[in-house]
């Protein structure tokens, strides 16, 4: 395993020069993360992957994965290199940005692969918004007609007429 700077990539570079090993709040801490291995992903734009991530909550450490279509890759595979993940989470629509080299990440498995013509697929989230709203007018048009019922009021007796008494 290579040691990873979870700082930036500046502090990388003032280790090669030999300067010291600090920054603005301290030491730099170093991450032990796999650089060859998330180098080598096999992840396309249009996949749908899982992406395990680290979450520090009250002084505990937990795993939280995230499930979703790969819309975007950035900066190919050097240090700033970023993907984009979007998924469906109770009808809305929610995208999280992940650094590659992330140490939070602990692993990203590819649970389905697909065929796409575009390198970032930006115009899903066009599509879904298109898609939840002509939805939405479907179920107005099937379900208001259905929701609603038709009863018929009341008819109140007509009082006897006062024509008789004439």
């Amino acid at each position: 395993m290579e040691l990873c700077y979870s700082a930036s990539t500046m502090a990388a570079k003032t280790e090669a020069k030999g300067a010291k090993k600090t920054g603005p709040k301290g030491p730099v801490v170093l991450a032990k993360i796999n650089t060859e291995a998330r180098k080598n992903l096999d992840m396309k734009v249009g996949d749908t992957v899982k992406v395990h991530q680290k979450i520090v909550e009250k002084g505990k450490t937990r795993t939280q994965v995230f499930e979703g279509m790969l819309l975007a890759r950035k900066h190919g595979n050097e240090a700033g290199a970023t993907f984009t993940v979007r998924k469906n989470a109770l009808g809305y629509g929610v995208e999280r940005i992940f650094p590659l080299y992330s140490p939070n990440i602990e692993k990203v498995e590819v649970t389905r692969r697909a065929k796409v013509r575009r390198a970032k697929l930006y115009y899903i989230r066009d599509k879904a918004a298109k898609e939840v709203s002509k939805r939405m007018k479907m179920t107005m048009m099937r379900g208001g007609a259905q929701d609603l019922k038709y009863v018929e009021a009341p008819v109140a007796e007509a009082a006897p007429e006062a024509t008789e008494a004439k």
